[in-house]
């Protein structure tokens, strides 16, 4: 008997070995359960700035329904109440101050020493080893040298902003408030990385839209290109970070708000919730919702101490503080058929978990070097395991003067300048009373694991950065920021 198959049949044969083939870098086929994931990232969000937190004047349906169809968790934080350290900590599961990534780092692309240190392991790297494809898109502001940009540190793929923000509008040069922005800039040298190209990869490149536009829609691609393999995106917004920018078409939905910057900022919330829910429709549209891990939250409170208008009620403090309203923050998760949908998880969590979970559900492997600080969240948002995922959640910040904070079951105990204070988190979420000087034993139990922790930590590599003319003019080239100009 003849056994040789028809040469059509000898074709699809090897055409479907080598598709199972578990070499094949990015296959879905040698890991067909295993979820794609998204973090979306927002900036300097306010904890009362969406509708599932209670606000009132500003719609944010498409982050709204990451909560309806996900857990919304009720006590997550951040690990530092400042953009950079907290995006240190998100991107390595690590408590930053273990590192030294205390502080924002100045923009210096010639300093090779000021930046995310290079013997961190980032989760893109770990997800890149793990066989997907991995893309950052947006704000990064976690080191200006070429050695610490997201192509070097596990992203395949890179369109943004190396820097801590950037202008929101396409301006060219001869544009007047462009101008305004240059002579700004050069009174405060902090400002001047809001106007350094655009990269894509290592070129500088233009945009020509509204930025928070330009990102989702970058966001929209990188989903579409990778459709039929396993990817990573990390999808940092610059909204709702200053400056006070926003198109019309956004502004103009909120013609009830009275204050102009209010308008403005629920104009640049509206867009990124709108950059969201296209996000979220590329996922429906290519049939990947129900194969997609996506968590939203903010990098820290909202700054109501400056112009912007966000809100942190009902929470105390913002930005630069432990107060719950620096580090207490709109924290979300979703993933269809695998989430218990439309949940409240109330123990205390924080974006050092990000790492862990996305690990392990989808089968990354973690050097055994690196030792994580979070966990994996996903038996305790299902309730297969009814204990709190830490014993005690921890805080250092040297942004606006030396503060700390633990957190332990209801009760957190804080230091923001030589004055210990005691709150029931439970009974009193907007710490108003004091329970200091009622109850010394939690706080000698409190102050005692603070003491422990902050025993392990180093301090900080590099300081805050202050405005200087020299450093500013020693490394800023003005470009257009429209594409082709």
């Amino acid at each position: 008997m003849n056994t040789r198959l028809p040469l059509r049949s000898r074709w699809i044969a090897l055409l479907m070995a080598l598709w199972m083939a578990p070499g094949i870098p990015h296959a879905r086929a040698a890991g067909s359960d295993r979820p794609n994931v998204v973090i979306i990232l927002a900036d300097d969000m306010g904890y009362g700035d969406v509708g599932f937190n209670g606000c009132k004047d500003i719609a944010t349906p498409n982050i709204d329904s990451l909560a309806a169809h996900g857990v919304r968790f009720a006590n997550g934080y951040v690990s530092q109440p400042l953009c950079s350290p907290s995006r240190a900590g998100l991107m390595t599961g690590r408590y930053e101050e273990q590192f030294g990534h205390e502080n924002n780092p100045a923009y210096l692309p010639n300093d090779d020493k000021i930046g995310l240190p290079l013997d961190q392991v980032t989760l893109a790297q770990v997800m890149r080893d793990a066989g997907y494809a991995t893309g950052a898109v947006g704000k990064w502001h976690l080191g200006a040298a070429p050695c610490f940009w997201p192509n070097a540190r596990g992203f395949t793929e890179y369109f943004g902003f190396l820097g801590g923000g950037h202008v929101y509008m396409p301006y060219k040069k001869g544009d007047p408030l462009y101008q305004e922005y240059v002579k700004h800039a050069l009174k405060n040298s902090l400002f001047g990385e809001y106007l350094r190209p655009v990269m894509r990869n290592d070129k500088p490149v233009g945009f020509n839209e509204y930025m928070t536009d330009a990102l989702a829609n970058e966001a929209e691609s990188f989903i579409t290109r990778h459709k039929s393999e396993p990817f990573f995106l990390y999808l940092a917004f610059n909204a709702v970070h200053s400056p006070l920018e926003a198109p019309d078409k956004y502004v103009s939905r909120f013609p009830d708000i009275a204050d102009k910057r209010r308008r403005t900022y629920a104009g640049m919330t509206s867009a990124m919730d709108d950059g969201i829910g296209r996000v979220l429709k590329t996922l429906r549209d290519n049939r990947l919702e129900d194969k997609t891990l996506i968590w939203f939250m903010s990098d820290n409170g909202g700054p109501v101490y400056t112009e912007m208008p966000t809100h942190n009620a009902p929470l105390r403090g913002y930005k630069h503080q432990v107060y719950e309203g620096g580090i207490h923050v709109p924290f979300v998760a979703q993933w269809r058929g695998h989430l218990p949908e439309g949940t409240v998880y109330e123990q205390p969590s924080i974006s050092l978990d990000i790492f862990p979970t996305v690990a392990a559900v989808t089968a990354a492997k973690v050097p055994e070097k690196v030792k994580l600080d979070g966990v994996n969240l996903l038996p305790y948002v299902t309730g297969k395991i009814s204990t709190p995922p830490h014993d005690a959640l921890y805080w250092r910040n040297r942004s606006a003067g030396y503060q700390w904070a633990v957190r332990q079951g209801d009760y957190k105990l804080l230091d923001v300048g030589n004055t210990v204070q005691l709150y029931d988190l439970k009974d009193d979420l907007p710490e108003a009373k004091d329970l200091a000087a009622s109850m010394p034993d939690v706080v000698a139990r409190l102050q005692k694991l603070h003491d422990a922790w902050n025993a392990k930590l180093i301090e900080p590599l590099w300081p805050m950065p202050k405005p200087t003319k020299e450093v500013f003019l020693g490394s800023i080239e003005f470009t257009d920021m429209e594409a082709g100009e």
